[in-house]
């Protein structure tokens, strides 16, 4: 599968269920792709500034909440990042698209069964927990950018 930013395809278990990003012009789960998005733009250089600066970000929101660091954003399809965390009212909520490709990371610590995640884009922060399995999870922040 060709693509826009290089990754590699092959090893990325949501395939079965992409279109390729290079034959939908940067939509492969039919929702915007942000590496595909600041590639068109800026080119591969711009993207990875954008990266960098993004985790820069992110360490600064895990720092102020106790988290420890992330080593670095992978792109990662909204479906396998889109969780359904419970509100006061007690009714549930997933706050991203499934059909977008976000930047995110996990942090995590199977010795104590929980996990932390990270997703981004070019409009906000989140940073939730959740046990390993990805029962459970919870909101800990959200920062507009």
């Amino acid at each position: 599968m060709d693509t826009i930013c290089g990754a590699n395809c092959e090893k990325c278990s949501w395939k079965d269920g992409c279109k390729g990003c290079t034959a939908t012009c940067g939509k492969p789960f039919g929702g915007a792709c942000v590496a595909a998005q600041y590639i068109r733009v800026g080119g591969k250089e711009a993207y990875a500034a954008f990266k960098r600066q993004l985790l820069g970000e992110v360490n600064d929101l895990l720092r102020a909440n106790r988290i420890p660091e992330a080593d670095a954003l992978y792109e990662l399809p909204g479906a396998f990042v889109n969780l359904p965390y419970p509100m006061p009212s007690g009714e549930t909520v997933k706050l991203l698209d499934d059909k977008r490709v976000y930047l995110g990371c996990q942090i995590e610590f199977a010795d104590l069964g929980v996990c932390y995640g990270v997703v981004a884009d070019t409009a906000f922060l989140l940073v939730c927990s959740y046990s390993v399995n990805g029962s459970e999870p919870e909101l800990v922040a959200y920062k507009k950018r």
